[in-house]
């Protein structure tokens, strides 16, 4: 049998050759991989599918795989790729799969299970996922817009980025300020030193720590100038943010430029008309805009505070609360002398196609 199939392996190999040296005409489709023909007459038992189907498809398959030319890649069909590509975009509960999510491994599993093929190695899988940018072991969180006017606010607050309101263009003497609060940065106080880089072995930060206490980090961001104003408060509140607010609208230019337009989300702190009547009364030229509910990614200050949190406070590691306020404070000057305005990429148009395809997929799971 040995000998049989050896010989027939060379005659495939000798076709394969003097086929593959033939010019070809243009209108032939390329070949997906190099597989050989199987024995004359290989019986191919009668399966049936999960679902009960003749499996008799899937099993050819299984022969080509049985069947290679050592070294050869194995072939699998288009519709098979298609298929395993299928599963992975499903839920694993769906299938009834005590799982939230598949690996690479549990995909291997899955489509065996299934009877798709006889067997198959998680990297095949892999690069077919990878061509397609499919990843069924990640996943991200994300909150689904659920304010009414969520298209109408985000709007306004895109158009100034774009210096505009109204659409009407911003002078050069209207300035645009993006304001949050970073709450609860705790000092945790290491029970060892930590450990500076060596050769061969990173900085070490002791595991174990004491809490020192917590602090709110209050911050203004200058859009168009790339300049930023903060403190530090024990809490946030009302308070704590009309300090803020005082602190920027009291200097120039913003004291008396024609507008100052304050992009803040919907927090305590500046939430609702209250706020309007409250901040604008205070300062005519302030006009508060507000962010549609649990839309911060579109507040660029959230941008300055993710630098803030790697570049500062982490590791976190200090011997006081006091500690981490004049770092905080420390680096928001030197951070200002190297600031460039962000480049926000994301604009009305963007916006749109976003909650087109938000509509779409609430229509089909509707429809489903």
């Amino acid at each position: 049998m040995k000998e049989t199939l050896s010989k027939q392996w060379l005659a495939n190999i000798r076709h394969r050759i003097i086929k593959l040296s033939a010019p070809k005409p243009s209108s032939w489709p390329l070949r997906a991989s190099v597989t050989t023909k199987l024995p004359h007459g290989f019986p191919f038992p009668a399966k049936l599918s999960v679902s009960g189907v003749n499996d008799s498809l899937r099993n050819a398959w299984t022969g080509w795989r049985t069947f290679l030319v050592p070294g050869d890649r194995p072939f699998f069909p288009p519709e098979l790729i298609m298929q395993i590509k299928a599963i992975a975009c499903e839920l694993p509960h769906q299938s009834d799969q005590p799982l939230s999510r598949y690996s690479g491994q549990d995909l291997v599993r899955e489509v065996t299970r299934r009877g798709l093929v006889a067997s198959i190695s998680g990297r095949t899988i892999w690069r077919w996922l990878d061509a397609d940018a499919i990843r069924p072991w990640q996943h991200r969180s994300w909150i689904f817009p659920r304010d009414p006017n969520f298209q109408t606010k985000a709007e306004r607050v895109l158009d100034l980025y774009q210096g505009v309101w109204d659409h009407q263009a911003l002078s050069p003497n209207d300035y645009v300020i993006s304001a949050d609060e970073k709450t609860s940065i705790q000092a945790r106080l290491r029970l060892h030193p930590t450990v500076p880089p060596q050769p061969h072995q990173v900085m070490r930060v002791e595991f174990e720590y004491e809490r020192g206490g917590a602090l709110a980090y209050l911050a203004a961001w200058d859009v168009r100038r790339a300049k930023v104003f903060g403190r530090c408060e024990s809490t946030t509140g009302i308070e704590p943010f009309g300090r803020l607010v005082k602190q920027v609208m009291e200097q120039e230019p913003y004291r008396s430029a024609p507008r100052v337009f304050w992009i803040v989300d919907n927090g305590s702190s500046h939430r609702g008309a209250a706020a309007v009547q409250r901040l604008q009364g205070a300062y005519p030229n302030l006009i508060l805009v507000h962010l549609p509910v649990h839309a911060s990614w579109l507040n660029q200050v959230e941008i300055y505070f993710s630098v803030i949190q790697r570049k500062v406070l982490t590791p976190n590691d200090f011997p006081s609360l006091q500690a981490v306020a004049d770092r905080l404070l420390a680096f928001q000057q030197s951070y200002e002398l190297i600031a460039k305005p962000f480049e926000w990429r994301f604009t009305r148009t963007d916006l749109h196609d976003l909650m087109k395809r938000l509509s779409d997929r609430t229509s089909a799971a509707i429809a489903a």
